[in-house]
């Protein structure tokens, strides 16, 4: 870059321009396009050749303040961005946590480009489209396609050209623009914003504290010193999370008096699995959580875990008798989570099933929205929230977020759409359930499956399970409590 004649941009040759460091370049059909050139360095003052944090605030800064701002068409870096492989496909070799930089992330999370092309690694990859809004948060808007190139005449053959045709962003319908591909992402940068985010919350925390020391040293807050001079608070191990206690009696806790243990089928180390005491069918089983967890969105990754593995064990038991599951949860006026598990008849498509659903919030005038692929409820609303959560045994999902009454009974509702020509008929035992389950569990379980007891064991013997799945059996469950690790 020094070799050229202006820093600033120059033409070298007859339909060759060097752009320069950095800026905007817009074309006659009003293409634009955004670059910044070199590589990125900590120094001062910033050589030719690089970038500084500086160079992408004032290049962000000359775009952001344009009005109605969308994004560019296209964005030219040297380096790959940083984390740029997150949610997506592997880039093979190349290992971005180490050799891309934070800045051009935080540039292309600004800049929004349709295309954004980077080639300093000499590989190709062509990263799957990402979206540059919040699911269900924020309007949607146009994705981000990054493609990194390999140099020119490379030994290995590797592509170092891309052919596309585009349309300049200020032409395109709106609509057509905002169309989300069934292959698209959530944004890889999601957490080096929020990181920056947080970074910069408590350097204004910082600041104010520090501004706060000189003019007001009469003031007092917090704690008192104890009289020893030590600050007890502060040298106490920190805990780890546990789940919020009830308020009342709950029953669903499995420790808890009300639980109705004997529609236990299987105890996990974080959740267990239950028949449904009013099922419309046999087979209407819930996922709970053993701790005291309000809703899917409040779960610790431990937990969720396991709520996977229970979900995947009755997908291939179902399967296995010719059906499928439709789950939904209800997070509003319930204060412990059930994942309510449902099969339907394995030749009811997806369509068929989110069909019925939409059809009846519609009556309702509730309006059911789909979680695009690759997102998942945790994603879309915070803790606390009231919403209605459906999911497929496919991973497709719906979602409705409750503003102000809910029929409590719109999952069975549902349910009856589905089945219509089938009453509501007792729900199975678990010595009859337990068996034809036992075989999908996963290999192995955490040591509190109760099929030796379905299978007619005495209560606290060592008797196992013949499929060889399960661990011996544990003590009855009507004077079982919280297992250990719950």
């Amino acid at each position: 870059m020094h070799c050229f004649p202006h820093v600033t941009g120059c033409e070298l040759a007859e339909n060759i321009t060097y752009l320069g460091r950095r800026g905007v370049f817009s074309g006659t059909s009003g293409l634009q396009i955004a670059y910044l050139s070199g590589t990125e360095s900590q120094e001062e003052p910033t050589p030719a050749y690089s970038f500084s944090s500086k160079d992408v605030t004032e290049l962000k800064s000359s775009l952001l303040s344009t009005p109605n701002f969308k994004g560019v068409d296209i964005l030219l870096t040297s380096p790959w961005p940083r984390d740029v492989e997150s949610f997506a496909n592997s880039p093979g070799e190349i290992d971005t946590k180490k050799c891309g930089s934070t800045l051009i992330s935080d540039l292309a999370a600004s800049l929004k480009p349709r295309y954004h092309f980077a080639a300093l690694e000499k590989a190709y990859y062509e990263r799957l489209p990402y979206r540059n809004h919040t699911v269900l948060q924020e309007t949607p808007q146009h994705v981000t396609r990054f493609i990194a190139l390999a140099e020119v005449g490379n030994k290995s053959k590797k592509k170092y050209l891309y052919a596309f045709s585009i349309v300049p962003m200020s032409l395109m319908d709106s609509a057509e623009l905002v169309k989300q591909p069934q292959d698209v992402t959530e944004n890889p940068y999601q957490k080096l914003q929020k990181r920056a985010q947080k970074t910069k919350v408590l350097g204004c925390a910082e600041e104010e504290t520090a501004c706060q020391f000189f003019f007001d040293l009469n003031k007092h807050h917090g704690k008192k010193r104890p009289s020893d001079g030590k600050d007890r608070g502060s040298s106490q191990t920190k805990q780890a999370k546990k789940p919020p206690q009830p308020t009342g009696p709950c029953w669903f806790c499995l420790a808890s008096p009300q639980v109705e243990k004997h529609l236990v089928v299987s105890i996990g180390t974080h959740c267990y699995l239950a028949l449904a005491k009013g099922g419309l069918l046999p087979d209407h089983v819930l996922i709970l959580p053993i701790g005291h967890y309000q809703s899917v969105v409040d779960l610790s990754s431990e937990v969720m875990e396991e709520v996977t593995k229970y979900k995947s064990a009755l997908k291939e038991f179902f399967r296995s008798k010719g059906k499928r599951y439709v789950l939904f949860e209800r997070n509003y006026k319930s204060q412990h989570l059930q994942l309510q598990v449902i099969p339907v008849p394995l030749d009811y498509t997806s369509e068929d099933i989110k069909e019925c659903f939409i059809t009846q919030a519609q009556e309702q005038q509730m309006e059911l929205l789909e979680i695009p692929e690759h997102s998942d409820i945790m994603q879309v609303v915070q803790p606390g929230t009231p919403y209605f959560y459906v999911e497929l045994d496919t991973g497709e999902k719906l979602f409705h977020r409750i503003r102000g009454s809910f029929p409590l009974q719109f999952g069975r509702w549902v349910r009856c759409f589905l089945y219509p020509s089938i009453s509501r008929s007792p729900p199975f035992s678990p010595t009859l359930f337990l068996p034809a389950f036992c075989p999908y569990l996963p290999h192995p379980f955490p040591p509190f499956s109760l099929l030796s007891l379905a299978q007619g064991a005495v209560p606290g013997t060592d008797a196992v399970c013949p499929a060889g799945r399960c661990w011996p059996a544990v003590p009855c469950w009507r004077s079982l409590s919280a297992p250990t690790g719950a």
